[in-house]
């Protein structure tokens, strides 16, 4: 049986290596030029506890699920994640109340080991917060990853199982024979399926559309981030979150995966037509330099290395659009993955695999018997013992050239990188860190470049940031 899966971000991704487990031909295809570059590349990367979504809601239904698998997750594909918990505080008796109310939520969810500690034990935990807190509820099953690495793991993996990836077609249309789908049209070639998953992010509406399937209109909200340094990552020890008003989380200060500080998102309603837009404005930054300093007033803002933005697709519902068309009958929406999406992610796979491709579609999926869960991530040399490090040096001198200092990526990371399947600069950056760093490849872009072009035999201004048009340099000042 052949699948095709559109969109390959966090979710579609999991969603391939979920099916790679079967006997079936796969496909993925993927507007962009990389791997998890749509809603999953700018996001605040957590993987939350639970509490926060509605009882009997799909948020509900599969975010502490999805949180429980990212252990083994992690450890089948070598992404990092770090378990550091979170606080939701309170400033006032009525937003007291509110985490009452969201541990009551939480426990009803399945999250385990919430508590509600008090403006004691939150100040010793976390004694930068504001003095004013009165309380916090405390998650301890709450954490951080990459989300890009996620997806570019899942991918490798089932690549490594069978998967076929298309990177740089966008889906335009459908062929169909009565109301099966035969073939997925792109504007570069077609390709025969006999199921498609739709988990296209915020232009999912758009492919149902196209598909003449259910859909829900999805918009953009917009959420504005700054980055600290990590000079400052240590400010805060877990993920701090404000009270949640109806529209959003809140405004947060976490620490990154690498050992920087970030802090956002901003909650703004774009029009559906602005699914493209991400400029970040005065009024967001101004925004979330206020509501931080609220949280912890010691931030320092002069250690800001980036600003940026981010889009996530709201509906009305306000909840994932997950199910089989009925009007379509080999179509599955896996659409409106706003938060939590990310750590909702892996239980939607399995989901989507087992209740609704096996159990209500009725297609029973042979299982491989080679399948093999497990993927190597690229290997962190600075972190290696010493010694272990100079006999690698031995083998491979790559390994002792570092080319990005800040975040300390040597020659040999970013060759394979490139050996994976980067071919622009954000390819290298979101599979090593390199450029992600206090200079943002400042010192270390042209470095790259160079790589780049030798281990790609084409030239440097054949040499993209992140989309076709995207060139950096536009060819030789002189011969």
């Amino acid at each position: 049986m052949k699948v095709v899966v559109i969109g390959a971000g966090v979710v579609g991704s999991l969603i391939l290596r979920e099916l790679s487990r079967y006997d079936l031909e796969l496909t993925i295809i993927e507007k962009n030029l990389d791997v998890g570059w749509g809603v999953t590349k700018a996001n605040s990367a957590i993987l939350h506890a639970g509490y926060d979504d509605p009882v009997g809601s799909n948020r509900a239904k599969f975010c502490a699920k999805g949180n429980e698998m990212y252990t083994q997750l992690s450890e089948e594909l070598d992404f990092e994640i770090k378990r550091i918990g979170s606080y939701v505080v309170a400033f006032s008796d009525e937003e007291k109340k509110v985490i009452e109310e969201l541990y009551e939520q939480g426990k009803i969810n399945g999250v385990p080991n919430l508590e509600i500690h008090d403006r004691t034990t939150l100040l010793e935990k976390e004694p930068n917060l504001s003095k004013d807190v009165k309380c916090g509820l405390w998650a301890p099953t709450a954490g951080i990853t990459e989300p890009w690495m996620v997806a570019i793991a899942a991918i490798e993996n089932a690549v490594s199982n069978g998967a076929r990836v298309v990177l740089n077609e966008r889906v335009i249309g459908f062929e169909k024979k009565g109301t099966r789908i035969i073939k997925v049209i792109t504007d570069k070639n077609s390709y025969e399926t006999d199921l498609v998953i739709n988990a296209a992010g915020l232009f999912a509406d758009q492919i149902a559309i196209l598909a003449e399937a259910e859909y829900v209109p999805l918009h953009p909200r917009r959420g504005e981030y700054i980055l600290l340094d990590k000079k400052v990552g240590s400010t805060v020890r877990s993920i701090i979150f404000p009270t949640p008003t109806k529209t959003s989380k809140g405004i947060l200060v976490l620490p990154t995966i690498d050992g920087g500080l970030l802090l956002g998102p901003t909650a703004v309603d774009l029009p559906s037509d602005m699914k493209n837009e991400f400029k970040t404005t005065v009024e967001g930054l101004t925004q979330i330099k206020s509501f931080t300093k609220q949280l912890v007033p010691s931030l320092d803002f002069s250690q800001t290395v980036k600003t940026f933005c981010g889009l996530r697709p709201e509906s009305p519902q306000k909840d994932f659009f997950i199910g089989a068309s009925a009007r379509v009958e080999n179509f599955i929406n896996v659409m409106a993955m706003r938060s939590p999406g990310l750590t909702a992610a892996p239980a939607i796979a399995k989901y989507v695999s087992q209740e609704i491709i096996q159990d209500e579609l009725g297609l029973k999926l042979s299982e491989k018997k080679d399948f093999n869960p497990f993927r190597k991530g690229i290997k962190k040399i600075v972190e290696l013992p010493l010694e272990q490090w100079q006999e690698l040096v031995k083998k491979d001198p790559a390994a002792g050239r570092l080319v990005c200092y800040c975040n300390e990526v040597t020659e040999s990371e970013i060759v394979e990188a490139i050996r994976r399947g980067a071919r622009t600069l954000d390819g290298v950056k979101f599979r090593t860190r390199a450029m992600f760093g206090r200079c943002q490849g400042g010192f270390c872009s042209i470095k790259i470049m160079k790589i780049l072009e030798r281990e790609l035999k084409t030239d440097m201004s054949q040499i993209a940031m992140k989309s076709p048009g995207s060139w950096i340099v536009d060819g030789k000042v002189r011969e």
